[in-house]
């Protein structure tokens, strides 16, 4: 029952995106005159999906306010929405050895999926413009079911999908949310020290490995024991 199949989350994964996020996010609060946010402080909000993350550009904290107005969050997710799309992904780059590593995984037969709390609408163009859209059988954004990470229902779908074991299936991230998730799932997970994971060291939520360099996947998968 060896490894087949290796989920892996975009941002702060596969690519780094803040700079694009915290753009958007500044022209939405513009549009509401609102208090501009840093990219600093982005980095530390992203990772459960763009309603969390709005609201913690609202509230100016990663606890956002419970009683902000239902009116203003869905307007600002408009905004959001119109400004991410519509002023492209220049800054949006892969991590290094990102491509290499995961051509060489398509090569070598593995199946790659996305699994991100990402809306679904922005993801394909995101793996289009760089070049990674032909690597991957499967993406699954963080609206595409009624949960998203940390629960396991993406994981499962997929491997009910493929007809495959847990062990033979793999989650590669950078917030405990990916962690978590298979934990959930009941699959071994990669966890990388160099995303978005709200200031906490990875290796506290436990992943089967962790890693420092995108490429050193290949290591792993090449030695992986569930």
């Amino acid at each position: 029952m060896s490894l087949r199949y290796i989920a892996f989350d975009l941002d702060g994964t596969l690519v780094d995106s803040v700079p694009d996020l915290t753009q958007a996010l500044q022209m939405m609060l513009a549009d509401l005159d609102r208090p501009t946010v840093s990219v600093a402080e982005v980095t530390g909000w992203i990772g459960n999906g763009a309603d969390i993350m709005i609201r913690r550009a609202l509230s100016r904290a990663h606890d956002h306010d419970p009683a902000l107005d239902p009116e203003l969050v869905a307007t600002a997710r408009t905004r959001f929405n119109y400004h991410y799309e519509h002023n492209g992904h220049e800054k949006t780059v892969l991590y290094p050895g990102v491509k290499e590593t995961l051509t060489a995984l398509h090569q070598q037969g593995y199946q790659l999926g996305v699994v991100t709390n990402k809306p679904i609408a922005f993801v394909p163009a995101i793996l289009e413009d760089l070049g990674l859209a032909p690597l991957f059988s499967d993406v699954i954004g963080g609206d595409s079911l009624s949960t998203s990470k940390p629960d396991p229902e993406g994981l499962h779908l997929l491997r009910d999908k493929h007809g495959l074991t847990n062990a033979q299936m793999l989650m590669v991230g950078d917030s405990k949310n990916d962690i978590l998730a298979a934990h959930n799932a009941g699959m071994a997970s990669v966890g990388l020290t160099y995303g978005y994971n709200y200031g906490e060291p990875i290796s506290d939520s436990q992943p089967s490995y962790v890693l420092d360099h995108f490429s050193q996947l290949e290591a792993v998968v090449a030695n992986y024991s569930a």
